[in-house]
């Protein structure tokens, strides 16, 4: 035990609660590395921190009352967030040690790894980086012991500004003089943070590797200092670092800037900054994908409509748009000086829509559907090719129902958006349930109903889903569908959100059964969210090789000679009065450099013919990414291609 034999004579014993529910009774006070060598050898080797009643805590932090324990481990995710957030303070040691004129500032741990930011005149290089990265090593390697400190404020302002560290000792200062200021020490090195962190610097192991510069501004305001961000990740493991540096050059390959370039489907230029020019066979693709779309809703008693574009400053203060997105939305004004607002969302119109008449309770459910053409006022730095623009379609819904009605309702969405993502060659979908956020509109009581209903959907269809407080919509509790792609990465795309309180605020109303005027729900309803966004993710996820379906060309008919230029012509007539989208190649040149152009171009199907498939009316058919051919006769040909290119649905 920590403490010395008198004291433990007369310690308090504690009892102490394990994960699997199991108590363990001690005599005294321990700390967390204690409590884990009484577990077990296996353990107090595994362990990197305890949690402390849900709190996070170093391994030397005392347990000295009865609480409810569990050891943390370098697989666990609170294991893997401290190994980031070392993996940053290793940096910032080795920065010292080579660059002593740099100030540190901050450092966290994020999704992926780590990043900290310094202050120092001259840039970092690559080459840099590399001596960085070989310091931290040396660093793991001589197993620091890091220790936590409790200062005054007084003394950690004059040991920070002492050192210069000029960025350190402005934050100290505004530390309330009541907060407790803890630093933590390895080596030479000393720093200001909460914690927790590993025993040693050892234990952070090798898996990591530090990944680029960029800039940063001190405390993310452009009017303050530019500062110089390192960026790195970390691992539990070597093979797990090996996977993620994976994944991120499969990502590159599969960047839909890149491809959408490549296969002449987008561009984006400085002229429209945030909005997307459609080339031809980026269009089709768009079309296919709003058209199986209408399709699916048709069939799920959706009413598609169509809202203005602008829309009076009036109506986005009484849905509550204009106080909590106001900074997001486009501003115009017009002659007769009214303020209008450029859409960033359709639910306000259709509300508008809704209460256009008095509607009966017999006309609920109305769903009502839009493609709506919405523009939200994005910073220019966080534009990023289709995933993050300034223009663009939102495959939006609001359904108007009871309260009686929520649950099947939002059942029924559910069902409907998994079907829909397992077209689209998505099976892997996580649910998230996000709850009310700290700025929102409406009673505690209604957004305790809305959340009420919302979850008894998924449970009702006994879908799992985990928690994510605090992220719900400003006026109602969501579910987020999010979308695991080819590389493992997750997307979110769908929303299922409850509204007890745009409605009311918009003056809509049904006349019940009773004969009363009553305030109908909103579910706003969106499966890809944005269309570019989500055409962005496609890309990505199929490389560029769509399934035949969605693919903008899904056939070219290549002629080997001129002679069979005519049948070709004719093949491909055949097969576009099938249904089919067909190009036809008849240049001259040879047919071995054209079944690479095409592959090239990501086309499914290379249809090639030449004297003898004219004579017997056949052709050779080649599926990209396969090397082998298959002789048909057309009439079979177009009869399985055009079974196999039925979209799905």
């Amino acid at each position: 035990m920590s403490e010395n034999p008198d004291a433990q004579a007369s310690a308090k014993p504690i009892a102490v609660t394990l994960p699997d529910g199991r108590r363990r009774e001690f005599p005294g006070p321990l700390s967390g590395a204690e409590l884990a060598a009484a577990i077990g050898a296996g353990l107090a080797r595994a362990a990197l921190a305890v949690k402390i009643d849900g709190r996070p805590r170093d391994l030397a932090a005392l347990i000295d009352h009865d609480a409810d324990i569990a050891v943390i481990t370098r697989e666990m995710p609170e294991g893997i967030e401290i190994l980031r957030h070392d993996a940053a303070h290793v940096m910032a040691e080795a920065v010292k040690e080579l660059y002593p004129d740099s100030q540190v500032t901050f450092g966290p741990a994020t999704d992926n790894g780590f990043y900290y930011d310094f202050a120092r005149d001259a840039p970092f290089t690559p080459e840099d980086l590399a001596l960085i990265e070989e310091r931290m090593r040396e660093i793991v390697r001589r197993d620091e012991p890091i220790t936590r400190e409790v200062w005054d404020r007084d003394r950690a302002v004059a040991f920070f500004a002492g050192i210069g560290e000029r960025y350190k000792a402005e934050y100290i200062g505004e530390i309330p003089p009541a907060e407790e200021i803890s630093v933590y020490r390895q080596g030479k090195f000393v720093d200001l943070c909460v914690g927790p962190h590993l025993p040693s610097t050892g234990r952070l192991g090798q898996a990591f590797k530090l990944m680029s510069v960029a800039g940063a501004y001190w405390r993310g305001d452009p009017n303050n200092p530019q500062l110089q961000r390192i960026h790195g990740t970390a691992w539990p493991s070597q093979k797990e670092l090996d996977q993620y540096l994976f994944r991120l050059e499969e990502a590159e390959r599969r960047d839909h800037r890149r491809l959408g370039r490549e296969l002449d489907l987008f561009h984006l230029q400085e002229e429209a900054v945030g909005s997307v020019f459609w080339h031809p066979k980026g269009w089709r693709l768009y079309r296919i994908i709003e058209e199986y779309m209408r399709r699916r809703l048709d069939a799920a008693g959706y009413l598609e409509v169509r809202g203005p574009t602008l829309l009076d400053r009036s109506l986005w203060e009484a849905s509550g748009h204009w106080e909590t997105f106001r900074e997001n939305m486009f501003i115009a004004e017009s002659r007769d000086e009214r303020i209008l607002a450029v859409k960033p969302m359709n639910c306000p119109g259709h509300v508008l829509i809704f209460r256009n008449r008095l509607r009966s309770y017999r006309e609920l459910p109305l769903r009502l559907a839009e493609f709506g053409s919405c523009h939200r006022n994005e910073p220019s730095g966080a534009l990023h090719g289709l995933m993050r623009v300034r223009g663009f379609i939102q495959d939006d819904a609001h359904i108007f129902c009871t309260e009686d009605q929520v649950t099947a309702e939002a059942i029924g969405c559910c069902k409907l958006l998994l079907s829909i993502y397992r077209d689209f060659g998505f099976d892997d979908v996580e649910i998230k349930f996000a709850d009310r956020p700290p700025v929102r509109v409406g009673s505690d009581a209604v957004w305790d109903r809305a959340e009420k209903d919302l979850k008894a959907a998924v449970e009702t269809l006994d879908l799992a889903y985990t928690l994510n407080p605090g992220e719900g919509a400003f006026y109602g509790p969501k579910l987020e569908f999010h979308l695991r792609d080819a590389i493992g990465r997750q997307w979110q795309c769908g929303t299922v959100q409850l509204d007890f309180n745009m409605p009311g605020r918009l003056g809509a109303v049904y006349v019940g059964e009773d004969g009363g005027r009553h305030t109908p729900v909103m579910l706003h309803r969106a499966i890809l969210g944005s269309v570019e966004r989500f055409i962005g993710i496609l890309i990505e996820h199929y490389a560029g090789h769509f399934p035949l379906w969605l693919a903008p060309i899904q056939a070219v008919v290549a002629s080997i000679t001129d002679e069979a230029a005519a049948y070709a012509d004719e093949v491909a007539g055949e097969l576009r009065t099938a249904g089919l989208r067909v190009l036809i190649d008849t240049s001259n040149e040879k047919i071995g450099y054209k079944v690479r152009e095409h592959s090239l171009a990501k086309v499914p199907l290379v249809l090639v013919v030449g004297r003898r498939e004219a004579e017997q009316r056949s052709l050779s058919l080649r599926r990209l990414g396969s090397p082998a051919q298959e002789a048909l006769a057309l009439a079979e040909a177009v009869a399985r291609l055009t079974e196999e290119a039925a979209p799905p649905g």
